[in-house]
This record gives C-alpha cells, sequence and structure tokens, in this order.
C-alpha cells in the first residue's frame, strides 16, 4: 500500500488527479489479488483437509468391516 493510499481519503471537497486516481486504482488492485489469493490458498487447505478426513474415515470403515 502506498503513502498516498494511507493518507488521502476520496471527498466532493476535492477533486483527485488522474495519477492519483492511478495510483489508488492500482493499490485497490493489488489488494484484491492478494485477497483472492489468501482465499484460494484458504479454500485449497480446506479441500485437502477434508479429503484427508473422508479418506481416513472410509479407511476406518474398511476396517471395521472386514473383522
Amino acid at each position: 500500500m502506498t503513502e498516498l493510499s494511507k493518507t488521502y481519503r476520496l471527498t466532493s471537497a476535492e477533486e483527485p488527479t488522474d495519477e492519483m486516481l492511478q495510483e489508488l486504482m492500482e493499490d485497490v488492485a493489488k489488494a484484491a489479488r492478494e485477497s483472492s489469493a489468501k482465499a484460494e490458498a484458504e479454500k485449497k487447505r480446506q479441500l485437502y483437509e477434508t479429503a484427508q478426513i473422508i479418506a481416513s474415515r472410509r479407511s476406518q470403515r474398511k476396517t471395521k468391516v472386514n473383522d
């Protein structure tokens, strides 16, 4: 996050320059990409964990049936 995006607030009293808007938009886009990447990583982690639980339960069920 750039210094501008930390301090600048869009208000109706002050029009941002094109350069300021470009910088703010780039910061928002970067934050969105990072957030999406984190969400995707968490989704993959949860899917893997769920698959492990299912495999473990299936294995336990097979063991009980064979006993």
